[in-house]
């Protein structure tokens, strides 16, 4: 039994020092200091050894025990302070300034859509959208471009391979917004004020001043009595409401398909104030969007009387504008998803 007693205590010392945990140690204190413990039975069955050997004997489990007990609770505490500095470690101290997230924000061509859509608001324009797939229809002949125009020319079309039930009227991804004015007199009377903001796609190659795809905003107004006067103070309000209150404005003789007459509209430059500069070309003008009045024939294709009603149009590139303003030498950093330039604005 002696030996037992040996055997027991070299056992539990060489398990306590791999135990690790609270359970761990739970379980290792069950089997060696619990009621059915080998130690527990030794020191219940001394009245079965002979007299001369119960002493000897019953003295050394207890001093065994004893030993384990005082071993048992200092691995207790070791455990219980490790984990209490792991805790500590760990600990967040709440009083302490949190780590922000970073808020997400309105790209700069949304922005940009927003704000000139904002202008035109306050002088009476609702906005209006439409499909970015359209039919060919829409975006040319009710445009006053019929097939071989020579100004279809001008917009590398992205055509869409769709037969329509029957044939004829092919699809295309839309060159620029102006379907949507089409559509508008279609469905709406007289008077008209509609601007229509949206993305436009054209089949070319893209570098620092071109891309597939961009941003237009055109506007429509059509009433009795729309004058060329009416074109010139609308857009020049607008040019000072987004540019400064102190821009000139210069309007030039255009062709588009779909006005007569057209204009182009300028601004003075406002880096140099028309002195000409780098950004202006010299001119001491910055051209930022094109317009007309409507032309007879696309009233007149909507279901309008031109004898009885007139209007005007216009529309702009929409990263032009933000060009301008900021200096941006490339276009493709608009939609190259690069943080570095989009938290700028």
């Amino acid at each position: 039994m002696t030996d037992q007693v040996e055997e027991v205590s070299v056992q539990a010392n060489a398990e306590l020092q791999k135990i690790s945990s609270i359970e761990e140690l739970e379980s290792w204190r069950v089997r060696y200091l619990g009621r059915k413990s080998k130690l527990i039975s030794v020191l219940r069955s001394l009245g079965d050894v002979p007299i001369d050997e119960r002493r000897e004997l019953g003295a050394r489990a207890n001093q065994v025990k004893a030993s384990l007990e005082e071993l048992y609770q200092a691995h207790k505490g070791k455990i219980e302070l490790s984990k209490h500095e792991s805790l500590e470690r760990d600990r967040i101290d709440v009083t302490l300034p949190g780590q922000p997230y970073q808020l997400g924000r309105l790209h700069l061509t949304t922005r940009t859509i927003r704000e000139i859509c904002d202008i035109f608001a306050g002088m009476g324009f609702k906005v209006v959208e439409g499909p970015e797939v359209e039919w060919e229809y829409y975006n040319f002949e009710a445009l006053n471009m019929p097939a071989e125009h020579p100004a279809r020319d001008g917009f590398a079309t992205l055509w869409v391979d769709y037969e329509a039930p029957g044939g004829g009227r092919p699809m295309l991804m839309r060159t620029h917004t102006s379907p949507v004015q089409i559509r508008t007199m279609e469905k709406e009377k007289p008077p008209i004020r509609v601007v229509a903001p949206g993305r436009v796609y054209r089949y070319e190659a893209t570098d620092a001043t071109h891309e597939w795809m961009f941003s237009q905003v055109e506007g429509l107004a059509v009433d009795r009595n729309i004058t060329m006067a009416d074109l010139k103070g609308t857009l020049f309000e607008f040019a000072r409401r987004l540019f400064g209150q102190d821009r000139k404005c210069r309007f030039r003789c255009d062709y588009f398909p779909f006005v007569e007459p057209g204009v182009e509209i300028a601004i003075d430059c406002f880096m140099c104030g028309g002195k000409g500069c780098r950004l202006c070309g010299n001119s001491g003008w910055i051209e930022i969007l094109g317009a007309g009045m409507v032309h007879p024939e696309v009233l007149r294709g909507c279901g309008i009387d031109p004898d009885e009603y007139s209007g005007f149009a216009f529309g702009m590139g929409v990263e032009r504008i933000p060009i301008l303003r900021y200096g941006i030498d490339d276009i493709r950093l608009f939609y190259g998803n690069d943080l570095r330039f989009l938290k700028q604005f």
